[in-house]
């Protein structure tokens, strides 16, 4: 089950830090969620709150309480793509991924809980 919750925890982490990373340096990004009606401080906001989503889920002397509020943080990250992609008639595809990455998330959760019981 550890191995179960780092493989599918490094996953959402890497995805997360590629996310942020993108939302700050990449110009196919930046104009992709201007497109999409977002503010430029929402981006960054948002670029923010994915770094440190990311600690909370990977430190592993962070409080189980306090992970639960990242894990909700990064369940409304994917759930509000999915609405503002939908919304913006992307592709499907893009949406299929955010459903795959919610997947992921639910899988770390439950393993996380296995491992701390």
């Amino acid at each position: 089950m550890k191995l179960l919750y780092w493989i599918s925890t490094t996953l959402i982490a890497l995805f997360l830090l590629w996310s942020s990373y993108s939302y700050l340096f990449s110009k196919a990004t930046i104009d992709g969620v201007r497109d999409l009606g977002f503010p430029d401080f929402f981006r960054v906001q948002l670029a923010v709150l994915k770094m440190l989503a990311i600690f909370i889920i990977l430190i592993p002397q962070i409080p189980v309480q306090i992970k639960e509020w990242g894990y909700a943080g990064i369940g409304l990250f994917f759930v509000t793509a999915i609405v503002a992609h939908i919304a913006h008639k992307d592709s499907i595809f893009i949406s299929l991924i955010n459903v795959f990455f919610i997947g992921l998330l639910v899988l770390s959760y439950i393993s996380l809980h296995q491992i701390k019981n």
